[in-house]
């Protein structure tokens, strides 16, 4: 029966990165008639997500909240490496992820078609780039991703946020909205270092059951209370989606 649901998990890596293959293939050719622009990515990444990828990993998500009506910056905790696919279902955003992350295949070309902002961790100069970079998009009209803990967390509660996008959203008058998701079952989390032994533990099984919490858009000045509020917020709001539900926690 183990082996099996590996099966499935394969079959469902061929179909996700093979679709991934496919659309990408067609919107490169349709950009021949039509120029490439960021809010047609946008629409192909929906249609990918909404119609290929989501249905064949069979992720089911319980949504509550919308999102801004104005270009904002997002805040989410961080689970698991299916929570951009989870949200980018329902915002337009470019992610600000990790560098590690282009060295993944296929991934990396869809991500920098689609909207992303790479960010080394590691290099000041990296991070303060990725700040101002995030600002400038924002100002330009276009919605940001950021995953303020650095890292997954495995505990029922968030890890700290870092303060830096926080701080350069308050001295931008730049909206928050804080988002929190919660997956229900353990091997959602990620807990193994490498993303495929990961992924064969994660969509191995048959359904992935997700809750996902949109904020109110929050205007602040002050950089450290947009960071405290959105934190609390966050929490509170993973621990009301863990009672009588987690299979974690």
């Amino acid at each position: 029966m183990k082996n099996l649901f590996y099966i499935l998990a394969a079959v469902r890596a061929i179909l996700v990165f093979g679709g991934m293959v496919i659309f990408m293939l067609f919107y490169g050719i349709s950009c021949i008639f039509k120029k490439h622009t960021s809010n047609r990515a946008f629409k192909l990444r929906k249609v990918y997500l909404k119609y290929w990828c989501i249905p064949i990993l069979n992720i089911k998500v319980e949504k509550h909240g919308k999102p801004s009506e104005i270009p904002s910056l997002y805040v989410s905790n961080h689970r698991s490496f299916a929570d951009p696919i989870v949200l980018c279902r329902y915002i337009d955003a470019f992610v600000i992820a990790k560098a590690e992350v282009m060295n993944y295949p296929i991934i990396n070309k869809g991500a920098e078609l689609t909207g992303v902002i790479w960010v080394n961790r590691l290099d000041q100069h990296s991070r303060n780039h990725t700040r101002s970079k995030m600002v400038e998009t924002i100002q330009g009209g276009f919605n940001v991703l950021v995953y303020p803990e650095g890292t997954v967390g495995k505990l029922a509660h968030t890890l700290p946020f870092r303060k830096g996008t926080f701080i350069e959203a308050g001295e931008n008058n730049t909206p928050v909205v804080p988002v929190a998701i919660e997956f229900k079952s353990e091997k959602d989390l990620w807990v193994l270092e490498k993303f495929l032994p990961q992924y064969f533990y994660q969509f191995s099984k048959w359904k992935t059951e997700v809750k996902l919490s949109f904020g109110e858009p929050l205007n602040k000045s002050d950089g450290l209370q947009l960071h405290h509020i959105s934190h609390d917020w966050i929490n509170l709001e993973v621990k009301k989606m863990q009672k009588d539900w987690s299979e974690v926690f």
